[in-house]
Order: C-alpha cells, then sequence, then structure tokens
C-alpha cells in the first residue's frame, strides 16, 4: 500500500510517501510544499492545490494520512492553516483517496509510544524506524513522514480488528 503523509500549513506543507507492506516501510519520497510571504494568501492556497495535484499525479498514494487540526490562541493563523488543510485535501477528495486524520499525541504515541514525547524524539525515532542516515528537513517533512508511518502502524491495527471481529 502506497501512504501519503501531509503536516499541513500554508507557508510550508510537509509530504512523505511510504509503500507500506507486510509491517515494512519502504520511503518512496518527501519534500515540501512552499509559499512565499511576499505572496497573496489566495496565491498561496492556488500553489499548495497545484503542487499537491502534481504531488498525487506523480505517486499515486492509496491513503492519505493528514494531522487534525490543533487550534491555539492564535485563531487568524488557525483559520489560514484550515483553509489552506482545505486546499490540500480537496485534490485527494477528487481523486477519491481515502484521508485519515491523526492528533499529534496519536502520531507521537504511535512513533515513540509515548503521547507527550518531545518534536526531537519522533524524528529519530522515524529515521531510525524508516533507516534513513539524516532526519528529514524541514520539521515539517519529518513530521509528515511521522504521519505516514502511524497511518501504516493504524492499517495493521485495523486489519487486526476486523479479524479478531471475523472470529468472534
Amino acid at each position: 500500500m502506497r501512504i501519503l503523509g501531509i503536516d499541513p500549513g500554508y507557508a510550508i506543507v510537509g509530504y512523505g510517501v511510504l509503500d507500506y507492506s507486510s509491517n515494512r516501510f519502504e520511503v518512496v519520497g518527501f519534500g515540501a510544499i512552499t509559499t512565499g510571504a511576499d505572496m497573496t494568501f489566495t496565491k498561496r492556497l492556488e500553489v499548495i492545490y497545484n503542487d499537491m495535484c502534481q504531488i498525487l499525479d506523480l505517486y499515486k498514494p492509496d491513503e492519505m494520512g493528514i494531522e487534525k487540526l490543533f487550534f491555539n490562541t492564535n485563531q487568524k493563523t488557525g483559520i489560514d492553516v484550515a483553509q489552506a488543510r482545505g486546499v490540500t485535501l480537496l485534490p485527494a477528495i477528487q481523486r477519491g483517496i481515502p484521508i485519515y486524520e491523526y492528533t499529534p499525541l496519536q502520531v507521537k504515541s504511535s512513533i515513540v509510544g509515548y503521547g507527550r514525547a518531545e518534536k526531537k524524539q519522533v524524528q529519530e525515532m522515524t529515521k531510525s524506524i524508516l533507516k534513513l542516515k539524516e532526519v528529514p528537513k524541514p520539521d515539517d517533512t519529518a513530521d509528515a513522514v511521522a504521519i505516514a508511518i502511524t497511518h501504516g502502524y493504524s492499517i495493521t491495527t485495523r486489519k487486526l480488528t476486523e479479524n479478531l471481529g471475523d472470529r468472534i
């Protein structure tokens, strides 16, 4: 199964593409969509949408995992990120790609085994799980790769649960 992990934003959208089979991951690609602060917000949304279309057409993922939005005290930023997240999701929706959401707590628990883990711990475990020489950069890309791993682990859990359900 090919998984696309996404860390949404409007300045940087991190992405990571992994093939997952038999509890093993293979890195297909990762990177970031970036938009400049000098761009109008609508232009930034257009760039994100167009680049996501290209990423989806290039990698052809079977499923997408994306970070669930967490609103902090800055509502303006939260609304802007939500708009960017919408144009990030739309190309996947248009292509019929199933989308799954994960909270930062779920990602940390999945990768490190502890929901309050530090970002550095998650990055180092991501590097270790995928046998990478370096942590993917920028941080948004590393986060997207961790989301893809989390989704892979959730697939195994779903299959186990389905199989258990069949036995009852």
